[in-house]
């Protein structure tokens, strides 16, 4: 097998993954508050992560670092895990799953307007463009297809949702400066944070057995949304000769979503959500394609 059909496997299985956890999120929340789905998922991630670096070797990797990297380490986990899915699981306990999942598929374009005032990075037509276009989307999305009357369905929901892309970015934007391991900077991240979201827990809602479906949920997700799927898409991005085929795999993701929603969830599928699904992903995939046809043309003249 190939480089670029595994990596082809691996950037389908994480999609499969990442296509999930919307109605893993909505289970675990009928029971948990977000906070308490946080402590749990973040507890299973940190075991989930910590099993792969032994399973790879690469454990003695994390006594390996710099003070200054463990610091990091600590300020990173403020962001994520903690800030970015207590805003996004409250987001999502808030809005319908149909809603809120595609909402948050916007970080990426957020992540393109951040990088020009952070990281010097030139704005084009087309991310003007695509901008226009996803948040089109968001406004149909958010408003239910009542786009004329600008009545939303819940703001201060799609508030949190449209929030948290913007803490995603964020978190990347700073990440294009970490110099650790990518595994084991994620491991400490959420190790750090976890004794501060199990006092925020502990303070706000307090820690008690809760039903098993809605705690298996949580460590559903956090074993896979925030551990096996990050070590399977760096895998992806590893073995990939054409990066851009592997990652127009995510544009599957959001339309799959939408199938486990309905199947498992039971939610009925609005048009306007499947309207404003396709406008924001139409904008994210007209941005990355202008950026694959310049990466491609600057590889062909080197």
């Amino acid at each position: 097998m190939t480089n670029q059909k595994q990596a082809m496997l691996f950037g389908l299985a994480t999609v499969l993954l990442w296509s999930t956890v919307a109605t893993a999120f909505k289970l675990a929340l009928r029971d948990l508050a977000p906070v308490q789905l946080l402590l749990i998922a973040c507890a299973s991630s940190v075991l989930v992560l910590a099993g792969i670096l032994v399973f790879q070797n690469r454990w003695h990797l994390v006594f390996e670092l710099r003070k200054r990297q463990y610091l990091q380490s600590f300020l990173m986990g403020l962001i994520n895990p903690c800030l970015y899915y207590l805003v996004l699981f409250a987001a999502f306990d808030r809005l319908p799953a149909q809603e809120a999942q595609p909402l948050n598929y916007t970080w990426a374009l957020v992540l393109t307007y951040l990088s020009v005032p952070f990281l010097g990075h030139k704005l084009r037509r087309v991310d003007i463009l695509a901008g226009l276009v996803c948040y089109a989307g968001v406004v149909v999305i958010a408003t239910r297809g009542a786009v004329t009357s600008l009545s939303f369905s819940d703001p201060v929901g799609v508030s949190l949702a449209l929030g948290s892309t913007l803490i995603w970015a964020s978190y990347w934007i700073l990440a294009t400066r970490d110099q650790r391991d990518p595994v084991v900077g994620l491991f400490l991240n959420f190790l750090f944070a976890l004794p501060v979201i199990a006092l925020i827990c502990g303070v706000s809602e307090g820690v008690q057995l809760q039903p098993w479906p809605a705690v298996a949920a949580a460590v559903y997700v956090g074993a896979f949304e925030m551990g096996i799927a990050f070590v399977l898409w760096s895998f992806a991005m590893k073995k990939a000769e054409n990066t851009s085929k592997v990652s127009n795999l995510i544009f599957i993701s959001p339309f799959l979503s939408l199938v486990f929603i309905y199947l498992i969830l039971g939610e009925q599928i609005l048009t306007s959500t499947y309207v404003g699904l396709v406008m924001i992903v139409a904008g994210l995939w007209l941005q990355q394609r202008k950026v694959s046809a310049q990466k491609q043309r600057l590889a062909h003249e080197s």
